[in-house]
């Protein structure tokens, strides 16, 4: 993880920084309720590449089972956010 994260703006900005990026997305078009895999345009090998950034900028393991729960963005944002024992603000 590169830089300390400290609350949940940090990490949202974090994600979308990275999403944005290795997507190719334009970054208004993350939005907090929107579809991420309609988003990101995902595909099955997408995902597993989403799960290899999310452990290499955050430092965590993620679980497979976890998945199928995140629909949105925020969802995302959420399960990181709880992962990182992190509150909101």
């Amino acid at each position: 993880m590169e830089a300390t994260i400290t609350n949940k703006a940090e990490v949202i900005s974090h994600i979308n920084g990275f999403l944005a990026d290795e997507f190719e997305v334009d970054i208004d078009t993350i939005q907090p309720e929107a579809n991420l895999a309609q988003t990101l345009n995902l595909d099955s090998l997408d995902y597993i590449d989403l799960v290899v950034m999310t452990e290499s900028n955050f430092g965590f393991k993620v679980k497979a089972e976890d998945f199928p729960g995140i629909k949105t963005f925020s969802d995302f944002y959420n399960y990181v956010t709880a992962k990182l024992g992190l509150q909101d603000g």
